[in-house]
């Protein structure tokens, strides 16, 4: 089964390396198209995939077809290829509040439609990713697709108001989580660590962390207070970080984002 990407930018170059390194397709049932050479050159040279400058020519020849361009441009790119997508080809898009009924009306036609939102620890097959189906879409097709992102790491399937949640809680939430380890490490590197083993330490404690969450089952809370000893230098951290607002900061910058994307 083909599978074409329109745009080869950060995510999509996530998502196609992911792909890869876990063998859910071989780079021979890859597309890709780009308006700038140069990307397209790097994307070949890197994932070993089939590339072209023809936005058309990737929609005329998959079955599954990811449109992998920002936002701004997907009015643009439907225009262009809306005569090349067939009715038993599945359509799947990453832009945040494109919904499936503004999509359908740019299609002007019956398509089948898949909206999700990828991150881009997708790359080293740890991403996770909502997912979305139109009404056309049948829960075969949608289980496929499913596999394919599994090769991301995993995959949740949402109602299509949550998508936009997505977004903050995962789509965006790398770079939170970069500031973080980089302020961690930036302090590290106050206190004498030289810097590159200071982002191995900051970097391997949220790694393990996060893994304590997802393999325990225990609320973040419960796990925070066993490392909180009465008196000790954690718990000192974090009133600190409660004095400075940390909390408050996040569920602002995720609600923002959530606002922005609905906005797109």
């Amino acid at each position: 089964m083909k599978l074409g990407f329109i745009g080869c930018g950060n995510m999509a170059g996530a998502m196609i390396g992911g792909i890869l390194k876990n063998g859910i397709l071989p780079a021979e049932e890859m597309i890709g198209s780009n308006s700038k050479e140069s990307s397209l050159k790097r994307t070949a040279q890197e994932y070993g995939i089939q590339t072209t400058l023809d936005n058309r020519a990737v929609a005329g020849s998959s079955d599954i077809l990811v449109l992998s361009v920002k936002p701004q441009y997907y009015a643009e790119v439907i225009e262009e290829i809306r005569q090349d997508v067939r009715e038993d080809q599945l359509i799947v898009t990453i832009a945040p509040g494109k919904t499936i009924e503004w999509l359908t009306e740019r299609f002007a036609k019956p398509v089948k439609i898949i909206r999700c939102m990828p991150n881009t620890p997708a790359l080293v097959g740890e991403g996770i990713t909502g997912v979305c189906a139109g009404s056309l879409v049948s829960r075969e097709e949608l289980d496929y697709v499913c596999h394919i992102l599994s090769g991301c790491g995993r995959t949740e399937v949402v109602s299509e108001k949550l998508l936009d949640v997505v977004v903050s809680v995962s789509g965006s939430a790398p770079a939170y989580v970069f500031m973080f380890i980089e302020a961690m490490a930036d302090g590290a590197v106050a206190d004498g660590m030289p810097r590159a083993q200071a982002y191995k330490f900051a970097a391997q404690a949220v790694l393990g962390s996060a893994k304590m969450i997802l393999e325990t089952g225990k609320h973040p809370g419960e796990l925070k207070d066993m490392v909180c000893s009465p008196g000790g230098t954690t718990i000192e951290a974090v009133r600190v970080l409660e004095e400075k607002g940390l909390r408050s900061a996040v569920i602002e910058a995720m609600k923002a984002c959530v606002e922005k994307g609905r906005n797109m």
